[in-house]
């Protein structure tokens, strides 16, 4: 069965994510735990989380996905800023754990105009620090960036060797984003390219360790390391890359999220539409 999904806001009660999710048809989401743009984090009520995991499960929908904050930066070389994203990793990482979810997305972080070798030491460093003490069973997954502005993980060879250095712990793969990828430079917008880059990530990575994939389309050119998503169809991937992408054989057992730009409810049903009129489903 094809897992497809989208990323649900938590509006309300966040039992509410589930009710949107099973509304637009889905069979796997992703949600936040808290604001992602704050550093305070208001405590989850017992009550609402049973009721969450009870909706949940009767719902079928899995795996869950929890993003966490977009301040987060494991990898500054600016120590309070460091102090605070790794207090709220950990946080994360507990919320997780507590509203049952499979796994927990990171984005990595940036280091601006610092070293990048540096950078992959303190988030690697980090993460084996929180496995040593993490007793869940939330996994975590790296996700591949655009390379924008000092970000970590824009390649697959700096992702495997963060999975390499942290294998037996806490991290169990890695979320890729398509505007992510085609940004940094990974043409899935051809046949050619998309078997170029999935032989590249099982050469590297391993297909075994993509966990989950984020569709968005990308508003900039290939490579422009700028990330800008765009709605399925409509921007250089375009709908020709999505149907051979989502359609490959190495892909289909793998559960999809939707990331596209939402100003309205009515855009996550239309670019859902067009997903499933491309699987078939």
């Amino acid at each position: 069965m094809i897992r497809l999904g989208v990323h649900v806001s938590i509006a309300g009660r966040i039992h509410k994510a589930v009710e949107r999710a099973k509304t637009l048809g889905c069979n796997t989401m992703q949600i936040f735990s808290h604001s992602p743009r704050g550093w305070g984090l208001k405590e989850l009520n017992d009550d609402e989380v049973r009721l969450f995991r009870k909706i949940r499960e009767e719902a079928d929908i899995r795996p869950l996905y929890v993003h966490t904050s977009y301040l987060i930066n494991l990898c500054t070389p600016d120590k309070e800023l460091y102090r605070k994203s790794k207090e709220l990793f950990i946080s994360e990482i507990e919320r997780a754990d507590i509203l049952g979810a499979d796994y927990l997305i990171t984005h990595i972080g940036s280091i601006r105009d610092s070293d990048e070798r540096e950078g992959e030491k303190r988030v690697v460093e980090t993460l084996i620090s929180v496995s040593e003490k993490h007793k869940g069973s939330t996994k975590v997954l790296l996700e591949n960036t655009a390379g924008e502005r000092g970000e970590i993980g824009y390649t697959f060879e700096q992702l495997s060797e963060m999975l390499k250095k942290t294998e037996g712990g806490i991290v169990g793969g890695i979320c890729f984003d398509t505007c992510h990828a085609f940004s940094s430079g990974y043409d899935i917008s051809t046949s050619r390219g998309i078997e170029e880059v999935f032989n590249k990530l099982n050469q590297t990575i391993g297909m075994k360790s993509l966990k989950v994939i984020h569709l968005n389309d990308s508003k900039r050119p290939l490579g422009s390391r700028i990330d800008r998503h765009e709605n399925i169809g409509k921007g250089f991937i375009g709908i020709k890359g999505f149907r051979v992408f989502l359609n490959h054989s190495w892909v289909r057992d793998i559960p999809f999220i939707l990331e596209t730009p939402k100003k309205k409810e009515e855009d996550d049903i239309r670019n859902l539409k067009v997903l499933r009129e491309v699987l078939g489903v």
